[in-house]
């Protein structure tokens, strides 16, 4: 009766072991999901000759990067002259056919760009707390 309590308790403790493995590894997976997810990079697009608003788009969108999250490794600003030779990568992935912001976080993109072009001239504080809020929230 002793070796059967004794087995039993062996096969129990087992199956108690793996279950808790089985989680912390699960929350391992999980933790790294979220932190892929975290990254967000911010992109923004134009050609080489630039009119007032698209610097402004320009300015405006990496100010607010470099003030608000320059400390942040997660948060990039990423500018790209679509003009120029060895960026047709990404232009056509994001498929750029002018100016334009655009929020990534690794699987989905959030395209700012007639918002940006609204706001980053007259109203410069709103395009910054959207783009803000956008960043924030691909951050969790």
């Amino acid at each position: 009766m002793k070796k059967l309590l004794s087995l039993l308790f062996s096969v129990v403790l087992i199956f108690s072991l793996n279950s808790a493995y089985a989680q912390v590894e699960g929350q391992t997976e999980e933790n790294a999901e979220i932190s892929e997810k975290s990254k967000v990079e911010v992109y923004y697009f134009h050609g080489t000759r630039r009119c007032e608003t698209c610097k402004a788009v320009g300015k405006v969108s990496k100010d607010l990067v470099d003030k608000k999250y320059g400390s942040n490794e997660n948060v990039s600003f990423i500018e790209i002259d679509y003009d120029e030779e060895g960026h047709e990568a990404i232009v056509e992935k994001f498929e750029v056919t002018s100016s334009g912001l655009y929020v990534y976080n690794q699987k989905e993109v959030v395209n700012l760009t007639t918002y940006a072009f609204q706001y980053a001239v007259t109203n410069p504080q709103k395009l910054e707390s959207k783009l803000k809020n956008t960043i924030n929230k691909n951050l969790k």
